[in-house]
């Protein structure tokens, strides 16, 4: 298939800055039996039933943004450099990999200083991104690093308006625990306590899987034969308990519903050689029109970007022209996109 049979014109209008508030306010495209409906994320339960499997990424985003400054001491003294620097994801070796503006300003072994608690050394650069290696670990550098960073907005929102206060809870899902990810799974974002404890007592099932979402996310795809797309890998676990979870319900029939394309694909990837089976390390799967899903009975998710792998992954769930009028329907209706945007359950016939 071609990129551009993923592409539409949305109006800049509909680009969300703000979530909804309540979260639970946000709209609701229901999408099954080839019909679809209006309705508020507050109306879910409505929607599920006792049985059903909620999968939940519990990844949390790390404040990734961050300002700091390089010293130098040279023919004409010592002298300092603004820094700007996106953490992009932890590395096995302890350091992390980061964005850096402006890079060529910084040298490998200098030392970019964020606050009086907080700075890092520049252990490498290669492919435009560096690697740092903090002066802290563990709680030490989550308390220094939610001091002074600020929460990575998307590229789309971050054009329209500085990060505040007000993302480090907005941009957080209720159940955020593992720290990790610099983008958030905003399907997640609709949920409040409430609407969680509704759920459990009508019998819906929480299973919790991790998938540190990653900047490429964000990644445009470039080529036109989406076939030769090489996807950005994220780091996830799928625990021997959620497999088990997610496993016996299968078995019994039961609906197994991931809450974003995150969890969804981390739960497809830990499914590859036929049932589910417990998973740790890096996924690069890549859904597109013809995957076979082997878990995912449906996917509750926000309104994705024109050419995205996002929106691939949601053609293969729900077939490309289903899609197309479902976003066309969307667009007609007002709904708010993207990150802090609406959301959709979107059910397919099953087999």
């Amino acid at each position: 298939m071609k990129l551009s049979d993923f592409d539409f014109d949305l109006p800049e209008a509909l680009i969300a800055v703000r979530p909804a508030k309540p979260r639970t306010s946000a709209k609701l495209l229901l999408a099954q039996d080839g019909q679809i409906a209006d309705h508020r994320v507050a109306d879910l339960p409505h929607f599920l039933r006792a049985g059903d499997v909620l999968v939940l990424n519990d990844t949390k985003v790390i404040p990734a943004r961050l300002t700091g400054q390089r010293h130098r001491d040279g023919e004409f003294g010592m002298t300092a450099a603004k820094m700007d620097v996106t953490l992009l994801d932890p590395r096995s070796d302890g350091t992390w990999g980061a964005l850096i503006k402006p890079l060529r300003k910084v040298n490998d072994g200098e030392v970019i200083v964020f606050s009086d608690a907080l700075s890092a050394v520049v252990e490498g650069r290669a492919d435009g991104q560096a690697a740092l290696r903090f002066n802290l670990v563990g709680d030490d550098f989550d308390a220094a690093l939610n001091a002074v960073g600020a929460m990575p907005l998307p590229p789309y929102i971050a054009a329209k308006r500085a990060a505040d206060e007000a993302d480090k809870s907005d941009y957080q899902t209720y159940w955020a625990k593992h720290a990790g990810a610099v983008a958030a799974p905003t399907a997640s974002l609709h949920f409040d306590g409430p609407l969680l404890a509704q759920l459990q007592e009508m019998g819906v099932e929480f299973v919790h899987v991790t998938l540190h979402v990653g900047a490429g996310t964000f990644l445009p795809v470039k080529v036109e034969d989406i076939t030769t797309h090489k996807m950005h890998a994220e780091w996830g676990e799928v625990t021997p308990e959620a497999c088990a979870a997610i496993a016996t319900a299968k078995a019994e029939g039961r609906r197994v519903i991931p809450v974003g394309t995150t969890a969804l694909r981390l739960i497809e990837s830990a499914a590859q050689n036929g049932g589910i089976a417990p998973w740790t390390g890096n996924t690069d799967i890549f859904i597109t029109p013809g995957f076979r899903f082997q878990v995912a009975d449906g996917l509750m998710t926000n309104f994705h970007l024109p050419k995205s792998t996002l929106m691939m992954l949601v053609s293969a769930l729900m077939g490309t022209q289903n899609i197309k009028e479902i976003y066309a329907h969307a667009i007609h209706e007002k709904y708010r996109f993207f990150s802090y945007g609406d959301s959709s359950l979107l059910l397919p016939p099953s087999d």
